[in-house]
């Protein structure tokens, strides 16, 4: 399984999925980036390791692309070597994962025109409008060997139904508990829907202001 890091990518969007597959019987884990070592996230405060560089990885079984901030995503899909690593990977893997607006980097490498796919709730008609993709509701979207994943937590979720699908529905069910995954959130708005036009503006300023 390869996770791509990439400058200003959200934490939670490959640490989350982590903890669920890296435990998955027989499936080893490597984080990719341009080049091997520290990457920061989006607010600059957090920085994970990338054990290899993008050219050192030439084929996965799994490829998870988190998603990031403005300024991290938009970089990212200007990026010609890692837009061409990610659909280079993609011809060889049994499963290609996305989490929040990773989503848009699979989009950019042309892999979702006419598929349906999620992302996060700020970005589904910049994926429909730009990169064609037919925006499916739910927390993940299956279509084909391509997995997408809602906002952020909802990557969570995704790992969950990808390790069932490559250990059986106990195995998954053992992880769930394994990192007791029990959700009782303390608001109900996790969800624009939910959260009204008020809660979806600060969401969107508190994001900006915390990215660096």
């Amino acid at each position: 399984m390869a996770i791509l890091l990439y400058d200003g990518f959200t934490a939670l969007d490959a640490v989350g999925p982590y903890e669920v597959l890296c435990r998955v019987p027989g499936v080893s884990v490597v984080t990719v980036a341009r080049k091997a070592g520290p990457v920061r996230t989006d607010t600059g405060m957090l920085g994970l390791v990338a054990d290899r560089a993008l050219h050192q990885v030439r084929q996965a079984d799994v490829l998870l692309v988190p998603g990031a901030g403005n300024r991290g995503i938009t970089t990212a899909m200007e990026d010609a070597e890692t837009v061409d690593w990610v659909r280079r990977l993609h011809e060889h893997t049994t499963w290609t994962t996305s989490v929040c607006t990773g989503a848009l980097l699979l989009g950019a490498a042309g892999l979702l025109r006419g598929v349906p796919a999620t992302t996060y709730w700020a970005s589904r008609t910049y994926l429909e409008t730009t990169f064609g993709a037919v925006h499916a509701p739910g927390r993940f979207v299956e279509s084909g060997k391509i997995i997408t994943a809602a906002g952020v937590s909802a990557g969570i979720d995704m790992a969950l139904h990808l390790a069932a699908k490559l250990a059986g529905d106990r195995t998954a069910q053992a992880l769930q508990l394994a990192v007791e995954y029990d959700p009782q959130p303390p608001f109900d708005t996790g969800s624009p829907d939910k959260a009204g036009p008020d809660l979806q503006r600060l969401a969107l300023r508190l994001i900006e202001d915390a990215a660096r």
